[in-house]
């Protein structure tokens, strides 16, 4: 019986961690070194997943924060101040946030394993996103959390399920829209 395997992902075409281990390899060729549980440092692949969740999200909110104020200045010059900036928070990897008038959305690294998503009002409250028009925000921000699967597998939820980052960034995005309207 063959097997055949399909590529349904762009999984296949990543292949940063194969380069990453052949210069692990030639590292340790030069310097007699030898790190043989390097492969299996929990913290060191959460830290590195987080990394690039974090810049994953940060390309779909510049994306559409440019595309918001583009089109918002475009159909009306007069409403420059109704921008969403973007801003680095300082001494911090890539942690960001969003500022309209007087609102922020603050995306964080909280720890390797922990993304908070929170709105920052002028009074310097803390709250949530609303999740549906049932649910009122709460007064803590949301946290994204990583799970360690077999074969070290890392999976990103939100109160248990898996997080799609481009619906969740189009659910932040709107919420913060809204509520920075003036």
């Amino acid at each position: 019986m063959e097997m055949e395997f399909v590529n349904t992902s762009s999984e296949v075409n990543n292949t940063k961690w194969i380069e990453d281990l052949a210069l692990d390899e030639l590292n340790m060729e030069e310097s007699g070194i030898v790190h043989f549980d390097e492969h299996l440092d929990i913290d060191q692949m959460l830290d590195e997943s987080s990394l690039e969740i974090m810049n994953q999200i940060r390309d779909f909110v510049e994306v559409y924060v440019a595309r918001f104020n583009e089109y918002r200045t475009s159909n009306n010059p007069n409403t420059q101040g109704a921008k969403i900036k973007i801003f680095k928070i300082s001494n911090t990897v890539n942690d960001f946030m969003l500022f309209r008038n007087s609102l922020k959305l603050v995306f964080a690294r909280k720890s390797h394993n922990i993304i908070s998503v929170g709105f920052l009002s002028r009074s310097g409250g803390l709250y949530s996103a609303r999740l549906n028009q049932h649910t009122p925000a709460i007064n803590a921000a949301h946290e994204i959390r990583a799970h360690v699967g077999p074969f070290n597998k890392i999976t990103w939820n939100f109160e248990g399920e898996p997080v799609d980052l481009q619906v969740m960034v189009k659910h932040y995005i709107s919420e913060f829209v809204k509520h920075s309207a003036r």
